[in-house]
């Protein structure tokens, strides 16, 4: 039998609520069987990352030409850097009936609801604006103006919530894996995925 087409899952949210943090904590996981989409960024790698691990780090030139040659699922431009998400790996680990994760910006997730109405959407969010912006400083890694931008931008994709199907508060790490983990496994008994595998089933029969 074909395989079931695995779920395209986007997490985003605003600078500074911890989405790599979550990301990674939920990845590293033993029960967890999601296959993460590192996403392609111009910006400078921040201390720790590696490349393609949590992002390919490519020139400005570069990322423009895999604007043109239609190689990205997404793509935005944030504070000054692009970030985008390689569609080949997301469209054949789909295929492959593997659940892929996204954890890409608002922007970038704005365009994938386009292209992909079924995936499922998920909005962390800040406990409240007060302690997002004490991430943001806290992170020590950029300057002043810098961190006006991030937090002009924060209470704009705030805004944005209304745009996706779960909203999630990375109050604690843990606590947020918890529930996206929950959300991962009631959107595959949603009836309109399950009903389609017993309908083939009948058929068979």
């Amino acid at each position: 039998m074909k395989n079931e087409r695995g779920l395209l899952i986007v997490m985003s949210g605003p600078s500074g609520v911890g989405k790599g943090t979550v990301r990674k904590a939920l990845f590293s996981r033993p029960d967890i069987n999601l296959h993460y989409s590192v996403s392609v960024t111009t910006r400078k790698p921040r201390e720790g990352e590696v490349e393609g691990v949590d992002y390919f780090f490519r020139t400005r030139e570069q990322f423009e030409q895999m604007i043109r040659e239609n190689k990205l699922l997404e793509w935005a431009e944030y504070v000054g850097n692009y970030y985008g998400t390689p569609i080949d790996y997301v469209e054949k680990t789909l295929a492959e009936g593997k659940d892929v994760f996204l954890e890409i910006e608002v922007q970038g997730a704005m365009k994938v609801r386009r292209a992909f109405p079924e995936a499922l959407f998920i909005f962390l969010a800040p406990p409240s604006l007060k302690e997002l912006e004490k991430r943001i400083v806290g992170r020590g890694t950029e300057s002043k103006e810098l961190i006006e931008n991030r937090l002009r931008a924060a209470r704009e994709e705030l805004e944005m919530m209304d745009e996706y199907d779960y909203v999630v508060e990375n109050d604690e790490v843990e606590l947020a894996c918890d529930r996206i983990k929950a959300i991962v496994i009631a959107e595959h008994c949603r009836r309109e995925r399950v009903a389609k595998r017993y309908k083939r089933m009948l058929e068979v029969e």
